[in-house]
């Protein structure tokens, strides 16, 4: 199983293009089974999760061709054109499924356009139950019949199709949101869904969407309305730049002392970190190539850090700001309000000398001043991100194991690393 080494204090400086996010391609790809015309889309990040979607898609009979790489000079990331000219399996079997959680975002898609769906519950991180009970009240309100059995859910629609309806969301969910959204296009009549979530993902989902000929208002607010339609056309869309790993790299930026460029993203699309990160003594300004992150004076002060939904901190940004917070002056209180299990970093960056307590959903941070480099071990995507950036500003030397979870979310890590000077190296197991 392959390891990370990180020689870490040296401050990283130079550029990072950051790439397509990953978070938006999934329900982007899920897209494809609604039409049975192709769908392309631009600025795919090469991951290992679009990998295990687009095995899943195949399984399902879609055509997935890949038409470009930023590799051989393509400005724009991978190139994926899909097309569900016929759908030859509505299953999205155990063994695809158990390996990422979005696979559940094929259950929508199927149901709408074939009129059934047998998907398995799904796997991913160890972050937290994450049910998906909002997924299916919301479809069982477009006249979906839903069965659990065995560890699959089969939803089947009503003999004219899914037929629209109003659903109010009892609290926000990105998964939930985007699978209701999907089916609703091709649903008879009106659907509305209030408290929807309207993270940046979701818009962008929602632009594709309408691109391929679905009728849908209230974009980028908490109460979508879709018309119904007959069917989808083609479509070329490009996807969104990844926030996550953006506010990954500013995190870098500001715990190694550095100075890095983030390379075609926009204040907006990570405004909640950027005002916590100046809180913290980190300058974020927007230039003409995206924006630049360094400290200000060279000294980081301890903040309060709450996760919330969409324009709020967000929870995949949590572990990576609790790792800048432990070199922070001074005490910071970490709230984790999302999911219920994800301080599972807390005690690998406790072995690296960091001083956190954890009293329920919360985390007391009480800065140090120096990590230090010790062998650890992630647990989860975020997790695992969170002990490279320790390593990059521990004295000594960090290995990291397990490090497969970081290749679902991050593209090209090591290398991007190592252009602005880190001292990172991958060691194959």
């Amino acid at each position: 199983m392959d390891r990370i080494r990180i020689q870490g204090g040296k401050p990283l400086a130079g550029a990072i293009p950051i790439s397509g996010a990953k978070n938006a391609a999934l329900p982007l790809m899920a897209a494809c089974l609604l039409s049975d015309k192709a769908l392309r889309l631009s600025n795919m990040p090469h991951v290992a999760d679009i990998a295990s979607m687009a095995s899943l898609l195949a399984q399902c009979g879609v055509d997935v061709h890949m038409d470009g790489d930023a590799a051989t000079g393509c400005p724009q990331g991978s190139v994926l054109t899909l097309c569900a000219r016929q759908v030859t399996s509505t299953e999205a079997p155990y063994d695809l499924v158990r390996k990422m959680r979005a696979s559940v975002l094929v259950l929508g898609p199927l149901l709408a356009r074939c009129g059934e769906a047998r998907v398995s519950l799904p796997g991913g991180c160890a972050i937290g139950t994450r049910p998906i009970d909002l997924h299916l009240k919301a479809l069982a309100h477009m006249g979906a019949e839903i069965t659990l059995d065995a560890g699959y859910v089969t939803a089947r629609a009503p003999k004219g199709g899914l037929v629209g309806a109003r659903f109010a969301f009892p609290s926000v969910s990105v998964g939930a949101t985007e699978n209701a959204l999907m089916a609703a296009v091709l649903a008879k009549g009106e659907t509305v869904l209030a408290n929807a979530a309207r993270e940046p993902e979701i818009g962008d989902l929602a632009r594709c969407l309408a691109a391929m000929g679905a009728r849908i208002d209230g974009i980028g607010t908490d109460t979508l309305t879709v018309h119904g339609v007959e069917s989808l056309n083609a479509a070329s869309h490009a996807v969104i730049p990844d926030r996550i790993e953006a506010g990954t790299y500013a995190i870098a930026a500001a715990i190694t002392d550095g100075d890095l460029t983030l390379q075609g993203v926009k204040r907006e699309l990570v405004a909640a970190l950027c005002e916590h990160l100046e809180g913290a003594g980190v300058a974020v300004t927007e230039t003409p190539a995206g924006l630049r992150v360094h400290r200000h004076n060279g000294a980081l002060v301890g903040i309060d850090v709450m996760t919330e939904p969409f324009p709020g901190f967000p929870t995949d940004l949590q572990a990576q700001m609790m790792t800048l917070l432990t070199v922070a002056k001074g005490a910071a209180m970490v709230t984790e309000t999302i999911f219920e299990n994800r301080f599972m970093h807390v005690p690998e960056l406790c072995r690296m000398g960091a001083n956190i307590n954890i009293h329920g959903a919360s985390a007391m941070v009480r800065g140090v001043p120096q990590l230090r480099g010790a062998p650890v071990m992630a647990t989860d995507l975020r997790a695992s991100v969170s002990l490279v950036l320790a390593g990059l500003a521990a004295q000594g030397e960090t290995t990291i194991s397990r490090v497969y979870h970081l290749d679902r979310g991050y593209e090209r890590l090591e290398e991007k690393l190592q252009a602005c000077g880190a001292r990172i190296e991958r060691l194959k197991g």
